[in-house]
């Protein structure tokens, strides 16, 4: 099992999305924790970028969902991307990104749905079956509940991973 890990997601269409190595920092019962650092290079909405500030990519076995876990100074503690269920070919592992994401902001605990435009729009120019919707709809209705009550993985569970990253970043 190697260190480090292709993390690519793409559109329902096909079209690039984000893109970036990341460190596997290890696996438990949510999934498979990666580790992303500052300086990273990446490519995010098909362009090329360099990440800022580290971060804690979590993706669960089976869910459509992952999670982007942040330090300060960004606003969201825990950003959940819907997504198809991950599919992992060696060390690259494949995901689509369904627009809806699940925010919890810092400080605040406020938990938002976003870009709900988005995932109307997509759901009918990239023709999503019905049953994607379903799970992308039940996915926002789990996280919402996770995310407010602070259900693990999202109450403490991450702590130990972003200090890895942050501490190297």
């Amino acid at each position: 099992m190697a260190d480090i890990v292709r993390v690519r997601y793409r559109k329902y269409d096909g079209s690039a999305h984000r893109d970036y190595p990341a460190r596997r920092l290890g696996t438990d019962d949510h999934g498979t924790w990666l580790g992303v650092v500052a300086g990273t290079a990446s490519v995010y909405h098909g362009q090329p970028s360099v990440e800022r500030i580290p971060f804690v990519v979590l993706v669960p076995e089976r869910t459509w969902w992952t999670a982007m876990f942040n330090p300060l100074p960004r606003t969201s503690e825990v950003y959940c991307d819907i997504t198809t269920p991950a599919r992992w070919d060696g060390e690259t592992v494949d995901l689509v990104d369904l627009d809806l994401d699940v925010v919890r902001r810092r400080g605040t605990g406020v938990v938002e749905v976003r870009d709900e435009d988005e995932f109307a729009d997509h759901r009918v120019r990239f023709g999503y079956p019905d049953e994607v919707v379903r799970h992308a709809r039940e996915a926002v209705g789990w996280l919402r509940e996770a995310l407010q009550g602070g259900r693990e993985p999202f109450g403490s569970a991450y702590v130990a991973f972003l200090g890895q990253v942050a501490d190297t970043g």
